[in-house]
């Protein structure tokens, strides 16, 4: 193989990898779901980026970085755990400025109740 070859293998592995889709499992804990995916939709429908997240025991403090707190507990069911599962926001905050390719990546991000990754 020519090193012409093997660059454009590299280049093509590389985009493979990128477009690759991802599975998280569906019923997975709240708190690390929110770790891995670092965004929290609002109850008026706005997605904001995760700053930190305090977790003390069954509740979390959650700081976005246009610096609301957020005092969450763990729970599955909740509306914010539904928001997240089924991608509903209705914008996102222009304080927070969530990059473009964290909304994509979000976006591409599958929930599969019995395939994917147990975080």
């Amino acid at each position: 193989m020519c090193k012409k070859e093997q660059g454009y293998t590299k280049k093509v592995q590389a985009l493979d990898a990128k477009d690759k889709k991802r599975y998280y499992r569906k019923n997975v804990e709240f708190f690390k779901l929110l770790e891995k995916i670092k965004l929290w939709p609002s109850r008026s429908g706005t997605l904001h980026g995760i700053k930190t997240i305090t977790i003390r025991g069954n509740t979390a403090e959650i700081v976005t970085h246009c610096n609301e707190r957020f005092i969450v507990r763990n729970s599955r069911n909740s509306r914010a755990a539904r928001w997240l599962r089924n991608k509903w926001h209705l914008g996102i905050c222009r304080a927070c400025r969530v990059p473009e390719w964290k909304l994509e990546k979000y976006s591409a991000t599958g929930l599969n109740q019995f395939y994917g990754s147990n975080l």
